[in-house]
């Protein structure tokens, strides 16, 4: 879903968790998507990094518990 609305792969972006710092590749972030949108999980310590909600013609993207995404360019 985040393809959606970013125009690069993020699953080889790498995330630093705003709660305990842990840092890996967003791929290896829990996902969950049983509720009205996806929220995504720190692997290290369980506290929420992203939450994704999408409905017709909106997508609503809070990453307030990611510190930094670094985005690989290929360059």
């Amino acid at each position: 879903p985040l393809a959606d609305i970013f125009a690069v792969d993020l699953t080889a972006a790498t995330s630093r968790c705003a709660h305990c710092g842990c840092s890996g590749p967003v791929a290896k972030l829990h996902v969950y998507a049983q509720a009205p949108g996806l929220v995504a999980r720190c692997q290290g310590c369980g506290e929420v990094m992203i939450r994704l909600v999408s409905t017709v013609g909106t997508s609503w993207l809070d990453m307030r518990g990611v510190t930094v995404l670094a985005i690989p360019t290929g360059e």
